[in-house]
């Protein structure tokens, strides 16, 4: 049973339906992309706990995959004592749905490096903690996804934005907020970890990407850092991943500043940079990899076969039924591929799809970059108001 149903879902299910499994695709709405590969799907409100309830017991599945944050994830606790599993565990599931969880596990109690941070209940309180922070900083709400409610205060006047903006894009009834001190970097990574049944635990080549509003607009793999650097954050992703319990893949976020690496996030599922897998890139997309490690099956081998980028393609409006312009001479493009989500509704800056281009292991990323780029930019979404 997969609980969240989008893009990333609809991967993970076409891997596991080639890997012969029968998939239950539930979302808080009809027609979501994984629910149109699915075998059975339901819609529900996944934050109320009696329904989560009713449909786990209608349909009795041996797993569990939570995909997104918006879950009563307390009740995964009561499945597993039941005998059903939840990936990666229910103790990892709970942890990383709440930020202010997984940061104080992994700067407190294993002692990993992390951006200074404090935590707002409150405007109020959120106006004393950018002081003792300075500026600027990162606001993000605690639950939240794809950069949703998160933004950047650079000035005081800034404070009240953020905390409207970090309410807005809240999921759940968390209404704190966790304030970062801003770290100075050169860049951002994603280091995809999969722990397997057998304890033995891999990391993907490094994937860098660019945000904006706090979501991801281009990916690449792989994306070049200090090999010190990369055994600091194998070394980090390993301990938290460890501490979390459970199998399947993870997307560990990292800082890549002067001094060293900083961890930033974790989410223990497929990650939205790591879409570039799609490219063919590695041995076994993100997905791929997922579905092995959640079903026990080996991982013989993980390797860098190619560089590649992604680039993904935004709604621009409100709508339904979304129609796609562009689409033969986005195709064109040598060395690349298209991947249209499904989604049955639009909004701004919604992804609807992504844009993969691939060369050989020495091509030049930026170029890749910039292809994919410009697949994406001749590609026009238009929907019904």
């Amino acid at each position: 049973m997969l609980l969240g149903s989008g893009e990333l879902g609809k991967e993970f299910v076409i891997a596991l339906k080639r890997l012969g499994q029968y998939v239950i695709a539930v979302d808080s709405y009809s027609g979501a992309p994984a629910m149109q590969v699915s075998d059975e799907n339901e819609v529900i409100n996944m934050l109320d706990g009696h329904e989560l309830d009713r449909i786990v017991n209608k349909h009795r599945p041996g797993i569990i995959v939570p995909e997104i944050e918006a879950i009563r994830t307390e009740r995964f606790y009561d499945y597993e004592k039941s005998g059903i599993r939840v990936i990666p565990s229910a103790r990892a599931a709970n942890f990383t749905m709440n930020r202010k969880a997984i940061r104080d596990l992994a700067s407190k109690e294993l002692g990993i490096r992390t951006a200074r941070y404090m935590y707002a209940k409150n405007e109020a309180e959120l106006k004393s903690v950018v002081e003792l922070l300075g500026l600027p900083c990162v606001v993000k709400p605690l639950m939240s996804s794809s950069g949703k409610g998160q933004s950047v205060i650079k000035a005081k006047e800034d404070i009240s934005k953020a905390w409207e903006y970090a309410q807005k894009g809240k999921r759940g009834d968390h209404t704190e907020v966790i304030a970062e001190a801003f770290v100075k970097f050169d860049s951002e990574i994603t280091l995809l970890t999969v722990t397997q049944k057998n304890g033995q635990v891999l990391f993907c080549p490094p994937i860098g990407h660019r945000q904006e509003r706090g979501d991801y607009r281009e990916s690449w793999q792989p994306h070049p850092m200090k090999e010190e650097h990369l055994r600091e954050a194998m070394e980090m992703a390993g301990k938290i991943t460890r501490a979390l319990t459970g199998e399947g893949i993870w997307g560990v976020e990292f800082f890549l500043a002067p001094e060293g690496v900083y961890f930033s996030e974790l989410s223990p599922r497929p990650h939205d940079t790591g879409m570039v897998t799609l490219a063919g890139t590695q041995t076994f997309s993100e997905f791929e990899l997922h579905a092995r490690a959640v079903l026990g099956l080996p991982i013989p081998e993980l390797n860098l076969e190619r560089a590649g980028a992604s680039a993904v393609i935004l709604a621009s409006s409100d709508g339904t039924s979304p129609q796609y312009h562009g689409l033969e001479s986005a195709m064109n493009y040598p060395a690349s591929d298209l991947r249209i989500f499904g989604k049955p509704s639009t909004r701004p800056y919604r992804r609807m799809g992504v844009a993969l281009t691939y060369g050989d292991k020495g091509a030049d990323i930026k170029a890749l970059v910039e292809k994919a780029r410009k697949i994406t930019a001749g590609v026009r979404v238009e929907s019904t108001i």
